[in-house]
This record gives structure tokens, sequence and C-alpha cells, in this order.
């Protein structure tokens, strides 16, 4: 098994992502493999909260050109986690608002 460390490997930071945050739901950066068992524990184990579901997302990589070359960028997987209502935020997050 991974460590928590391993399986979430970024908070994503946009716009959208941030307009979840009243409803108690984050979005994270995770591994390809990860389960959504795997990113609920780690979230617990990490944060210190507790996770009511957890929805995932395989993202494709983008088309991106330099000059004559083209390529694609790599693929990645987000999750998008709610935590449960009497659960605390997480302390990250609040910074940014």
């Amino acid at each position: 098994m991974k460590a928590a460390q391993d399986i979430i490997l970024a908070p994503v930071v946009t716009e959208r992502a941030m307009g979840g945050f009243a409803d108690k739901k984050y979005t994270f950066k995770v591994a390809t493999d990860a389960t959504k068992i795997d990113i609920a524990r780690a979230c617990e184990e990490l944060f210190g909260v507790k996770v009511e579901k957890v929805n995932t997302v395989n993202v494709s990589g983008h088309k991106r050109r330099m000059g004559r070359y083209e390529g694609y960028t790599a693929d990645w997987k987000k999750a998008i986690v709610t935590l449960k209502a009497d659960s605390k935020t997480i302390e990250f997050f609040d910074g940014l608002m």
C-alpha cells in the first residue's frame, strides 16, 4: 500500500475548485492508480478530517506546440473529496480564500 503523500500529489487551485469550498468539497491531483478508498484514507490521515465521498475524473493531456513540434501533456487523475458536515475544514485551503 502506498503512503498518503504518494496518493495525494497536489491541490488543484482553480476558480471552479475554489467554488466548492463552501460545500466542503476539495479538489486534488492524485496518483493515477489510486482508488476512491485509497484517496479517502489518505485525506483522513493527512488532514485529520472525515470524508463523506470521493469523486474521481481521469483528465486527458492537452495538445501543446513549441514551434513546429507538438505533443501532449501528461494524463492525470483528479479527485473531488466531499467532507462530512461535522468534519473540520482543511487548513491549507482556508488561507486561499
